[in-house]
């Protein structure tokens, strides 16, 4: 039986949806905004910026290889194959996988130091998210053929469920045993309890008393949203 062949309204298709996934992130963004204190805003709207950008530099070098073992150095002539779904379909699971760090970033917001989440983004991105992606999405490591071999079914993620936010959530502990929740729970916290002990060994994490007392804003960007907190530094 042949491959259907994908056509441009495919393309489009998906296309539409990695737009509209990418959209979300402007609403973490005003969410964070809205939630924090006015001296921490300027960092929290970075904070999204930056680790979306970063997202998209370690899952398109590394994560999008560990999950699909698919990589894009190649011609022009390769990538433009099949109306560019290949190319789409990485920008869409990208929006996906830059939603964990946007997820972590409100459960730290206004405590946390710039240049050691950043490098946390990077390793959950490339790595650690990518792993289970790879699992549920792609039956790699042959984690899905041994679930079905012992359980008589394999796992089967609810757009997203489990793999996105539940991942994201948990980077905290209720489960059920089946259809793979209990493993994304392991692979959520063995992987990021192993990133930020490292960062924070490392680095530390956490602004200090004086700097959390000042915000975000002055201590790491030396701005505010407000003329008068600037005229106080």
């Amino acid at each position: 039986m042949e491959p259907i062949a994908v056509t441009s309204a495919d393309v489009l298709f998906v296309l539409l949806g990695a737009i509209m996934i990418l959209a979300m992130h402007a609403g973490f963004a005003f969410l964070e905004l809205g939630t924090v204190r006015r001296k921490n805003q300027v960092n929290a709207l970075v904070k999204i910026m930056v680790d979306f950008s970063v997202s998209t530099i370690a899952y398109f070098f590394i994560g999008y290889g560990v999950a699909y073992g698919v990589h894009f150095f190649a011609g022009a002539e390769t990538l433009a194959q099949k109306n560019g779904y290949d190319l789409v379909k990485f920008f869409f699971l990208l929006t996906f996988a830059a939603a964990i760090p946007a997820i972590v970033s409100g459960g730290i917001a206004e405590r946390a130091k710039f240049n050691p989440q950043m490098a946390a983004t990077f390793l959950l991105v490339g790595f650690v998210y990518p792993f289970f992606e790879g699992i549920a999405w792609n039956q790699a490591y042959g984690i899905q053929a041994w679930l079905k071999a012992s359980f008589g079914e394999e796992f089967h993620d609810f757009a997203g469920s489990v793999v996105v936010h539940a991942v994201g959530g948990w980077v905290g502990l209720i489960a059920v045993v089946m259809l793979g929740a209990l493993l994304g729970i392991t692979v959520a916290v063995l992987g990021s309890l192993i990133v930020y002990s490292l960062l924070k060994k490392a680095f530390g994490l956490r602004l200090d008393a004086e700097e959390e007392f000042n915000g975000a804003d002055l201590s790491i960007h030396r701005v505010s949203s407000t003329a008068e907190r600037e005229t106080l530094w």
